[in-house]
């Protein structure tokens, strides 16, 4: 009879880093291992890439407060700069709809009106927040977005599309608004509807393409309705003439022409207030990156440095700086693009970016006639896809400290300003992984007969305890902000037994550090323990955290005997220290 095979999950590949040159020109691996079969596959992907990357790249550089040709120049030398730095084969960078709020209040209140100034000031900040990426990737830092909790993220990402939203909401209607915050930009939409500002052409036209680019993403999301909606308004607006006969705003004819190398000028006071904004974009753009990026991955069975990722970033961050363009990031509308479209690798972004160079150089008024108010469609399109409800009720039910912390983040940016409601954020998510190591749980411990060990007593009410033993269990690494909580704990843990104490255990399983601060209050309990009569005990410490205590001379202080390997253990000892019967004292372990 032959032996059945156990299926095995099929895992993910795992690779050998990169090193040297190739650690940071993942397009020389690339090319290495590139195949002739994929050519065809990324060309064609490259091709239906640009058609989509044109126009939204448009959109978002209005929603960020420049002229639409400056959305095309933030496309074409992020994409190759990326295809140079980045790890992932298929991610596509570029504007975002995230970073459109950001980077529109930092430069229009600095350039007041001026379009030249708002173009440099949006280029020195592409270049701070990519410098910033890449300092911290060549220093490892890419774990720090780990610290935004996804509460948090909802929240500012759901602030953030309201606020693009209500900015991008007249266009569409066909008038513009002037305002610096979310109130004052919701109060000139009302006046203006109220006034009669609505330009019904324009509305129609407007709100047609939001629907045909909701409803292919809807049901036919293989189908690019941002492009039949871009192709159709073009046409509607030229053969009738409408920008002329109803008045619609339409973006009109492009420079022709390459982007420009040029370093953007900017005063020193200018470049002081950009640094703040610079930050919270850094942080915000590698937060969605590193995720979206993680996601690609895992759908090709691959690994992603993510120290790599951060440094590619900031590079395609850099380069657009200096070619004219602003901040970009990951997007997270056309990489499944890219991806649905049959690319292989980033050679599917070149092709792209040249597709929009061919463009520019041989076609510039080609989109003469693109209303206004379709790249407004475009953009509030993006934004209700960052919208995130169903997560954030789902919160109110499960965890409602969370669910707070989601509404105060999404308050912060609608209220007080996209800037200042993602430090909110990145200060909220400090302070709610602190509050949880300060506050944490701890439980006295006691015998559940029919479990056979030892659990929680306001868990198991049943649970029975060990005359002069008190089993005490702190759920947290120990160090100083919590060391004086531990101390004072244990203290009326020992005075609320039924019984005096004698032996005070601490299961330490779950304490996976000491700091020389609560090592200094372990020594100060010991004391107090001591002088009162009782001595005190661990069980189940981590090897690691028994090396800090000998370092620290307090492991030896204590006692080696003092030291038990397993709660059991410990008991044991107790009972045949103290020449006690005890039922259970054969008992496995327990929690």
């Amino acid at each position: 009879m032959a032996t059945p095979q156990i299926p095995t999950a099929n895992p993910i590949k795992r690779q050998a880093r990169p090193r040297g040159i190739y650690r940071f020109f993942p397009i020389l691996t690339t090319l290495r291992n590139y195949r002739r079969d994929w050519v065809l596959q990324d060309f064609t992907a490259g091709l239906v890439l640009t058609a989509i990357l044109v126009p939204v790249g448009m959109g978002y550089a209005a929603a960020s407060g420049l002229p639409a040709i400056y959305g095309l120049y933030a496309t074409i030398v992020p994409l190759i700069a990326y295809a140079i730095f980045g790890p992932s084969r298929i991610l596509v960078l570029g504007p975002d709809s995230a970073l459109a709020a950001l980077i529109a209040a930092t430069i229009l209140p600095l350039a007041a009106g001026n379009a030249d100034k708002a173009v440099a000031l949006a280029g020195m900040l592409a270049i701070l927040s990519g410098v910033l990426c890449i300092l911290a990737g060549l220093a490892r830092f890419g774990f720090i977005t780990d610290l935004l909790s996804k509460p948090i993220r909802d929240g500012y990402l759901n602030g953030i599309a309201l606020t693009v939203l209500i900015g991008q909401l007249p266009k569409v209607l066909g008038f513009s608004v002037s305002g610096s915050s979310f109130l004052k930009e919701t109060s000139g939409l009302l006046q203006g509807i109220w006034n009669g500002q609505i330009n019904w052409m324009a509305c129609v036209i407007g709100l047609s393409c939001l629907m045909v680019i909701l409803g292919f993403r809807r049901w036919a999301p293989r189908i690019p309705g941002v492009l039949i909606a871009v192709v159709g308004a073009t046409i509607l607006v030229s053969l009738g003439d409408l920008s002329t006969k109803a008045g619609i705003a339409v973006i009109g004819p492009l420079p022709q022409g390459l982007p420009q190398f040029q370093f953007p000028a900017v005063s020193w006071a200018e470049f002081g207030n950009l640094c703040a904004a610079a930050v919270a974009i850094a942080l915000v753009s590698f937060a969605d990156t590193s995720a979206l990026s993680r996601t690609f991955a895992h759908r090709t069975g691959t690994e992603v440095d993510s120290n790599q990722e951060i440094i590619a970033l900031g590079a395609a961050n850099v380069a657009a700086g200096i070619f004219q363009g602003f901040p970009v990031s990951s997007s997270a509308s056309r990489t499944p693009v890219a991806e649905s479209a049959g690319a292989k690798t980033q050679i599917t972004g070149v092709v792209g970016a040249i597709g929009i160079a061919l463009l520019l150089i041989f076609a510039p008024g080609l989109l003469t006639n693109l209303p206004q108010a379709v790249l407004g469609a475009i953009v509030i399109a993006a934004c209700i896809s960052l919208v995130e409800v169903r997560g954030v009720l789902r919160l109110y039910k499960l965890r409602r400290d969370e669910f707070v912390l989601s509404i105060v983040c999404f308050l912060g940016v609608v209220l007080l300003g996209v800037i200042s409601g993602i430090f909110i954020a990145v200060a909220l998510a400090l302070f709610a992984f602190i509050w949880r190591a300060w506050q944490p749980y701890d439980a006295e411990l006691g015998h559940v007969d029919g479990l056979r060990s030892y659990h929680d007593i306001s868990r198991h009410p049943e649970a029975k305890r060990i005359d002069g033993l008190v089993l005490f269990r702190w759920d947290a690494p120990l160090f100083f902000a919590n060391a004086e909580i531990f101390r004072n704990h244990v203290l009326h843990v020992v005075a609320d037994a039924p019984t005096p104490t004698k032996w005070v255990v601490v299961a330490a399983e779950p304490i996976t550090d000491v700091d020389i601060t609560a090592a200094s209050v372990l020594a100060d309990l010991d004391s107090a323990l001591h002088q009162a009569g009782m001595d005190l005990f661990f069980a189940e410490m981590k090897g690691p955290v028994k090396d800090r205590l000998k370092r620290y001379g307090l492991f030896n202080r204590l006692g080696v005997e003092n030291f038990f390997p397993t709660i059991e253990q410990a008991v044991e000892r107790y009972l045949a220290v103290h020449k006690i019967d005890w039922p259970g004292s054969n008992t496995k372990k327990g929690k």
